[in-house]
């Protein structure tokens, strides 16, 4: 019988891409019949649920409908619910989850393939903007993060720089890895205050000037931080509040999803057609750790495949709003 459960003790042992095809194709019958906003959305374009049998004759759920819908597969209470910043007085994302756990466990699973035990490492988060509200999924993570690294020093520094920079300069001498996660405005602003040789550590933007300071594409934003912090590298974080997966850019603002989460690239005047190899096009998401809400996202940002399933984020479409992890406008 397939129920949430089902996909729950599968979606994390996925090896091969015809293995995910198939979990997939489960996945979007079951919410197609058990998720009623999806279910409208399906019987409103027409769309014949029961012979869809391709990834690319999947319909992407747009974004949007966070904002206004309880996006929602089966019934339960939420244990909590994860809301985005909704930078200007826009309206908020809700993103319902069952168990505060399950997205726990995502998190960590995609961290561990890319950097390995957060125990590693001496945790430090400069995420003033999402300390300022309730409801961030990031800061969770973070919290998170920080707890498993285990190191007395690991946490959250806000804007007490200097803090930070003697945090920092006492683990590099004592040979402890350091991995700074922050919003670019934070991290430009750290940027400013202070500069040195940090060539010994991680350093991850999670995008986004919330206001703070004018919009700058990514590229600006990293080699700003490269200059001050003498870094050959500037990590980045893909994720948004709508999702439970993350992907993760090691530099060149390549990103690689874990194997449970896949990007299709859509053309720009069809949203309803894949693009190309190497076109730039609006991203879809696929994430089946979405199980209990929609595993099938058509976001607003632009972006570009590549062979080896790397992504790049291009910028956002025209009057989208300015929200979200990894805000980078063109």
């Amino acid at each position: 019988m397939l129920n949430h459960q089902y996909f729950k003790n599968r979606i994390f042992d996925l090896h091969h891409e015809e293995d995910f095809k198939a979990l997939a194709l489960k996945l979007f019958q079951y919410q197609a019949l058990h998720n009623e906003v999806y279910k409208n959305y399906l019987q409103y374009l027409g769309c014949k649920v029961g012979s869809v049998s391709s990834l690319n004759e999947i319909p992407f759920l747009p974004i949007n409908f966070f904002k206004s819908f309880k996006v929602q597969t089966g019934e339960f209470v939420p244990e909590v619910i994860y809301t985005s910043s909704g930078t200007g007085g826009q309206q908020s994302s809700r993103h319902l989850v069952r168990e505060k756990k399950w997205y726990e466990n995502s998190f960590l699973k995609a961290f561990r393939l890319q950097y390995g035990e957060p125990g590693d490492y001496c945790f430090l988060a400069l995420l003033p903007s999402y300390l300022e509200r309730k409801g961030s999924s990031l800061i969770d993570m973070a919290a998170r993060l920080i707890e498993l690294s285990g190191d007395k020093d690991s946490g959250f520094y806000l804007d007490n720089h200097d803090e930070l920079i003697r945090k920092v300069e006492e683990k590099v001498k004592g040979a402890k890895k350091v991995f700074l996660l922050g919003v670019s405005f934070a991290l430009l602003d750290l940027a400013e205050y202070h500069h040195d040789n940090w060539s010994n550590i991680i350093l991850m933007e999670t995008g986004g000037m919330k206001g703070r300071r004018k919009e700058m594409i990514r590229y600006e934003v990293h080699q700003e931080l490269s200059s001050s912090f003498k870094l050959a590298h500037i990590h980045s974080e893909y994720g948004m509040t709508e999702l439970m997966s993350q992907a993760y850019s090691k530099g060149e603002g390549l990103f690689e999803c874990p194997p449970w989460m896949k990007v299709i690239i859509r053309e720009v005047a069809d949203p309803f057609t894949q693009a190309s190899l190497g076109k730039t096009g609006g991203i879809n998401i696929i994430d089946l750790a979405n199980v209990d809400s929609c595993a099938f996202i058509e976001t607003q940002d632009l972006g570009r495949l590549h062979a080896d399933e790397r992504f790049e984020v291009m910028g956002r479409f025209d009057h989208a709003d300015i929200r979200g992890c990894n805000l980078m406008v063109i």
